[in-house]
């Protein structure tokens, strides 16, 4: 027993010096680790917090392309959109406060006050209507939002695998809000900010390469580079983090407004795409049947037809995010709202 004790003993004293190195190295590498890149667009002010907005293009009388992005999802992973389209329209990619280089806020996340934040900053940043706004995946939500409380300003709506309000209750990939799960999920996002405050997710993705997702397919490498920035301390963590607690709230919200009238609005999902066998058996093992997943994906993306009298799907062959991250997919992409802007009238 005395043995058994010594060496439980020993074992924790062990696992004591092993957390204070490696919390140690974590706040040595956050304060003399490498700085972050500057922006590649500019940082404005729009009331006690700067965002970062990154237009290309010139401008004219032409609607503006405005992308939001998913949700932590930064301007740089919307790169082949706004090189491809630069040359023919105005583009503008920003992100929301505490995601990218955009400055944290401390507003609440929920879209009328996102929509409200985007319209300022495009006011302050000398960007004016008719916008043709883009919205990724819980873009969607939010740029329904923007619109409803700007119809004025808004020509068209291009929804790019956008999260439709029901997809929380047709798909449970997604734990059920306030259950023990969701909280285990939003506790454990909250111990992500932490370890990044303290260095530790930077000096992880040092020693292992790039991780937690944060280079996607298809990207230039100049641009995948640049997304370690994101690791450099708990801002990023913590406004994801911040919006995803407000999840089903932003749904909620974004599916009271489902009348845009005759608002041109272009639907690209990649719902259709094959699933490798492989892969479809892994994730089975895990309880999650993507194949199911995805033919209630294309439901939910075939529903977005009810919200205008114009409006078309669009499939691309990727995934989720390869869909705009592969040049030749998200080339796709650009030639549809090109042919889209040649029809539209202001």
């Amino acid at each position: 027993m005395k043995i058994f004790k010594k060496v439980l003993k020993g074992f924790a004293k062990l696992i004591g010096v092993l957390l204070a190195v490696i919390i140690l190295a974590g706040l040595a590498f956050r304060l003399f680790g490498p700085e972050a890149h500057e922006p590649l667009g500019e940082l404005v002010d729009i009331g006690g917090f700067k965002l970062h907005i990154n237009s290309t293009g010139i401008k004219d009388s032409k609607p503006t392309l405005v992308i939001e992005g998913g949700n932590g999802t930064a301007t740089e992973y919307y790169h082949w959109l706004s090189k491809g389209l630069k040359d023919s329209m105005r583009v503008v990619r920003y992100d929301r406060a505490g995601i990218g280089y955009s400055e944290a806020s401390g507003t609440p996340r929920t879209p009328e006050i996102i929509a409200q934040e985007l319209h300022q900053l495009l006011e302050k940043a000398g960007e004016s209507p008719p916008y043709i706004m883009a919205g990724h995946s819980l873009g969607g939500p939010y740029i329904r939002v923007f619109t409803e409380l700007y119809p004025d300003e808004v020509v068209a709506m291009l929804l790019l695998d956008a999260t439709h309000p029901k997809r929380a209750e047709k798909i449970s990939s997604i734990p059920k809000d306030y259950s023990w799960k969701w909280k285990l999920y939003i506790g454990l996002q909250k111990a992500q900010v932490v370890l990044a405050d303290m260095g530790i997710l930077m000096l992880y993705d040092k020693i292992t390469g790039p991780s937690f997702g944060r280079e996607m397919e298809g990207l230039p490498d100049a641009i995948n580079s640049r997304t370690v920035d994101f690791l450099i301390d708990g801002k990023y963590a913590r406004a994801l983090t911040e919006e995803f607690q407000n999840y089903y709230n932003t749904l909620q919200r974004a599916g009271i407004y489902t009348d845009f009238g005759s608002l041109p609005i272009r639907i690209f999902t990649s719902a259709t795409r094959e699933i490798p066998q492989e892969v479809y058996e892994r994730y089975l093992k895990m309880g999650m049947d993507l194949r199911k997943n995805q033919i209630l994906s294309k439901e939910l993306q075939e529903d977005y037809h009810h919200l205008s009298t114009d409006s078309k799907l669009i499939e691309i062959n990727g995934d989720h995010n390869t869909m705009y991250t592969i040049k030749e997919n998200a080339a796709i992409i650009c030639e549809e709202v090109l042919q889209l802007l040649s029809t539209l009238e202001y």
